[in-house]
């Protein structure tokens, strides 16, 4: 179980209620990234042409639930091979097994927000990308009312 919402050193969860998200899956190899302050998304995925403030995180072990948000800071198209924020390790571990795309989309987060309550999973899990506000994420008790609250 992750216990950051108890830790006395995270951040506020301050966003403003009806901030854009997108929900995202994470393994975690890529939630581990996310706490080091990127999300990449192959160029081709919808998520880096739709306008949102914060990303939010499935977690699909070990707690199958929404458990974290953070703010988007930056966006920053990435070649493989060339200079950016992620390095050979990265493509391999967070792109490869998914994709054969060379261009990516890294979101620069802030740090993570845990939520006060994770959105528990009840159905299969999080597909694709799904857009709410800040607002519906804190509000849900488990994925299907997120569903609810959500367009994809």
């Amino acid at each position: 179980m992750d216990l950051d919402r108890f830790a006395s050193d995270t951040p506020d969860d301050d966003a403003r209620g009806d901030a854009r998200v997108c929900v995202v899956a994470t393994q975690s190899d890529t939630f581990d990234r996310c706490r080091d302050g990127f999300y990449p998304a192959p160029r081709s995925y919808e998520r880096t042409r739709r306008d949102f403030e914060y990303m939010a995180f499935y977690r699909t072990a070990p707690v199958s639930a929404v458990t974290h948000y953070a703010p988007v800071t930056d966006r920053v198209e990435q070649v493989r091979g060339d200079p950016g924020p992620m390095a050979e390790a990265d493509w391999e571990a967070l792109i490869d097994p998914f994709s054969t795309e060379s261009v990516v989309l890294v979101f620069e987060l802030g740090d993570l927000v845990p939520l006060d309550r994770p959105v528990g999973n009840d159905q299969n899990g999080v597909r694709g990308a799904w857009y709410c506000t800040v607002d519906d994420v804190r509000a849900a008790e488990t994925l299907s009312e997120l569903a609810d609250r959500s367009e994809d």
